[in-house]
């Protein structure tokens, strides 16, 4: 089982770095997820202990020796929250940024001149304009 997750781990280190050199942003941003998916894997496959050990639950009446390390586990899940987050926050930059500029080519946006992109829209609505009261 090693063998394989070491595979598994090594193609998704690979996958998201060409990813990550790709010409889009949309390209850099799922290189960014893959790569701290695999940071995830290698972080649990480094804590897992041979000969098939227990998870520690309370109440269980296993002995220590049997018990697999928590502190894995746990930073692999506070990662996983941490890494939610911030996908959350790429995709929505990449949202804003296809939305003002209308492309996500990095060469386009690294040469793009600033009078190109589209303004946002920070005007009032009609109604709320002209009552000066929001519904």
């Amino acid at each position: 089982m090693t063998l394989f997750m070491a595979i598994v781990i090594g193609v998704l280190f690979t996958v998201s770095i060409y990813l990550m050199m790709g010409r889009e942003l949309k390209e850099v941003c799922i290189g960014f997820f893959l790569l701290s998916h695999a940071a995830n894997l290698t972080i649990v496959e480094a804590g897992r202990l041979p000969h098939g050990m227990f998870a520690p639950v309370l109440g269980e009446g296993n002995a220590l020796e049997v018990l697999a390390d928590p502190l894995p586990q746990a930073l692999v899940l506070t990662a996983i929250v941490i890494g939610f987050a911030v996908q959350g926050f790429l995709l929505t930059l990449l949202v804003v940024m296809w939305r003002r500029t209308g492309t996500l080519e990095t060469s386009e946006l690294a040469t793009m001149p600033e009078e190109h992109t589209v303004e946002p829209d920070h005007a009032l609505p009609s109604a709320v304009a002209e009552t000066g009261e929001a519904h």
